[in-house]
Formats: structure tokens, sequence, C-alpha cells
């Protein structure tokens, strides 16, 4: 046994009473028997003491070892100070940034570890470090070849068992690695956003697309219109010419008159009016269905205007419905002279959206009928596009209005519609909802405001 050992036991052999023993018994072989048993109680103990103590410190050496295994893991840096800054701890990775030894710091002032432009924060902490802590300072720490490093800082006080405080932890995050996530985080970011406008403007197309035969048909008309009125005033006009090279050449009053009456001048003159004013109409209306189509496709910025609602709902029922082979019935229900203001092209896009979809619901039935209709209350104005399909499982409606979310078959429909009318609804302060009716089918409602500028 060890020295200490010894006087352990000669401390043990006294509170054991064994000189006392021996003093007092008469019998030196009953004595030292008596002495035998209590010194094996003693050593007992001894062994016993010396088994804890081995233990104890066993696990002080895997404490210390984990401790330092988690401080030699760490990314960030750590550096542990007193209340005057003298550094006590620093961790590897402050070692790694930096390209000091952990000897160059230990027992160094803090003010040595940060550059000059960090000085003036470095000096507020010890009094801060009193009432809070300070989070995500940025800070320059000095590197091995006298450049510096950026390092955003979180520092926190450290007390004593007793609740004293004793000094202050600081850790940093290097500012490279946080501004190389943060771009290519930014990156990513603008990547999927330019992705989404790609997905929402082909989608738009898509639906463009789905309505050319109807625009068409639309476009027409008033096209034909305005050739017919063409071909007629390109005959007149050489008639006219005819007639007005004889005033030049002075023809005689009587000659004149009777050219003037083959040439049917008077019926040209009763005609003219008519025939610029049709055109001059044919060619507005195809001029307000390419502004239509501008709108819808999002080709410029929409400005606010007012306008009477219930007409741009009939104008998309007849965009949406006018491929429709198997007719649909069609029921309006509106309120009257509902105006408001708002973005008409968009609120035309949602409809056609909407009553497409309802109008695909209903591809099974051999009487589709589509009810539409709007309310007005307080300062709102609701607009419930009805079909007579299947309606909406309780499946499909947690995810109805999500980007992608289709019902069709594959290659029938791109899952944007629904998820771009109602990005559009809430962009002019509405909102877009739906329910199935206990009759069958499903409701979608449009709410708007009245005023949506304001």
């Amino acid at each position: 046994m060890t020295h200490r050992t010894d006087i352990q036991q000669d401390s043990l052999i006294k509170e054991a009473g064994v000189m006392d023993s021996l003093q007092q018994t008469d019998s030196t072989e009953e004595a030292w028997i008596e002495v035998i048993h209590k010194m094996d109680s003693v050593y007992a103990d001894l062994v016993h003491s010396q088994v804890e103590l081995e233990l104890k410190n066993s696990a002080l050496e895997e404490a210390q070892l984990f401790i330092n295994s988690v401080l030699s893991a760490m990314t960030d840096t750590l550096i542990v100070c007193d209340t005057e800054g003298v550094i006590l701890q620093v961790n590897s990775a402050l070692e790694t940034l930096t390209g000091k030894a952990k000897e160059d710091y230990l027992q160094h002032s803090l003010h040595e570890v940060f550059a000059e432009d960090s000085q003036a924060m470095l000096d507020l902490f010890p009094e801060k470090m009193r009432h809070e802590s300070l989070i995500d300072c940025e800070m320059n720490v000095i590197c091995s070849d006298g450049t510096t490093s950026p390092l955003s800082m979180n520092c926190s006080s450290r007390y004593d068992a007793s609740g004293v405080l004793t000094g202050m932890v600081l850790i940093g995050r290097p500012l490279g690695e946080l501004r190389h996530a943060y771009k290519k985080l930014n990156y990513a970011h603008t990547e999927l956003q330019r992705t989404q406008q790609q997905l929402i403007h082909s989608e738009k197309m898509a639906s463009l697309g789905r309505l050319i035969a109807g625009v068409a048909h639309e476009l027409n008309n008033p096209i034909s219109f305005i050739f017919g009125n063409m071909h007629a005033l390109e005959r007149y006009s050489s008639r006219i010419n005819q007639y007005l090279n004889a005033v030049d050449a002075h023809v005689d009053p009587p000659e004149l008159k009777k050219l003037h009456t083959k040439l049917k001048i008077g019926r040209i003159q009763d005609d003219m009016g008519s025939l610029i004013e049709g055109s001059l109409e044919g060619a507005e209306r195809v001029s307000n269905i390419i502004q239509d189509l501008r709108n819808y496709s999002g080709g410029q910025k929409e400005e606010y205007s007012f306008f009477e609602l219930n007409n741009v709902i009939k104008k998309a029922v007849s965009w949406a419905l006018k491929t429709d082979k198997n007719k649909a019935e069609i029921q309006y229900k509106f309120a009257d002279n509902i105006k408001i203001n708002s973005c008409k092209g968009q609120i035309h896009q949602i409809l056609v959206n909407l009553i497409q979809n309802a109008r695909d619901a209903m591809e099974n039935e051999a009487h589709p009928r589509l009810i539409l209709s709007t309310e007005i209350s307080d300062e709102f104005v609701a607009i419930h596009v009805i079909d007579q399909g299947v309606g909406i499982s309780e499946k499909d409606a947690k995810t109805i209005f999500d980007p992608f979310f289709t019902s069709k078959p594959v290659g029938q429909g791109t899952g944007l519609g629904l998820y771009i009318s109602y990005g559009l609804a809430h962009d002019l302060k509405g909102d877009l909802t739906f329910k199935n009716n206990p009759k069958g089918g499903a409701e979608f409602i449009l709410s708007l405001p009245v005023d949506s500028k304001s």
C-alpha cells in the first residue's frame, strides 16, 4: 500500500478502537483475536473506498473524454474565458480556421483574437453578459497569416456551482459557410420561382389553346363582315373615281347626270355611311377580342377598372363552352347590376377554368346542366359555379388547390388550373372555395371585393 493508504489504515485502526482493546483486555490471545477481526473489517472498508475512488476517477476520465470529443467534433468555433477576458479553453475548429495552435490562445487576452474593427463590440461583452446573451454579432477573427475571417458570434455567461458569474462562452459560425449556403438557397429559390412561372405560363397557354376554336369563330364573324364591306367599298371607289374624272373633264351637265344615274352614285352615297360604320364596328370587335386574349394570357399587366360582372360571366361561358359538342344547359341566376372595380381579364380566366372543370365533371352526363349565380353582400360579391357531376371526394378535397393536382387521366390535364385560379383570386384580395351539394355535384364559390383596388 502507498503511504497515503498507511495513514488511512492507522486512522481506521484508531477509529475501530484496536489499541483500546489491547489495553482493556487481560487475555493477550483474546485481544489479538479481536484485533484481527477489527483489522479485517478495516481492510474491507479500505478496499471498498479504494474501489469507489477508482470508479469515480474512471467516470471523470470518461466525462473528460466525452467533453473533448464534443469540442473536437464542433464545426463552430469555441472560446471560453474568465470575466477579465483571459482565454481558458478553445476548440480545434478555431485552430483550423485561424491556423494557430491552442497554446497561442490559452492565457491570452480575448482582444488578441479579434481584429481592430471588432474591438468596440468586444468591449461591450463583459457588461452585457450580466444582463443578456449576445446573438449573431458579426466579428472578424485574426488568422495566422494576418488575414481576417468573419464569424457570426453568440456569447453567453458562464457560472460556477454557486451561481456566481465566472466568465463567458463565445461560439462563432464562419460566415463564409453561411453566405455560401445562403447563396445556394437563394439561387434554388430563384430557380423554383422561375420554374413555377414557366409552369403557370404553360398552363395559361394550354388553356388558351383549348379556346382557340371558339376564338377563331368569334374573330371570323367580324373579319368576314369587314372583308365584305371592303369589297363593296372597293367597287364603289372605282365608280366614284370614274364620276369624279368626268367632273374634272368638265363633261356637259346632261351627260354628267346620265353618268351619275348609270354609276348609281346616289345609292353609293346612301350605303357609304353604313359600310364605314359597320367596318369600324367589326374592327372594334376584333380589337376587343385581341385585348381579351392578351389579358387572359398575361401578356401585359392589367389595370383595374369598373365593369359589369354578369357580362364577364356570360363571356367566360361563351369562351369555355364554344367547342362543347354535347351542349350543356346553362342557367343564370344573377343579381341585378353588379359593378365591381377589379381586373376583368383575371376574373375571366378564373371563370373559364372553373366552367371548363365543371363541364369536364359532367362528361358522362346525358343532360348536363351548369348553374351560374351571383350575389352581393356588404362589400363582397360571390360567384357560384355549380355542376351536376360526381362531386369531389374527401381525399381529393385536401389537395384540390395544390399544384399538379388533377383527377383527369394522364395527358389530359396539367393540374395547374385550380392552383392558378386560387392564386389569382387571392391576388384580387378574394378567395376561392368549394363544397359538395347534397343532391350531387360540386359548387365552386369565387368571392371578390366590390373594390379590389382599395
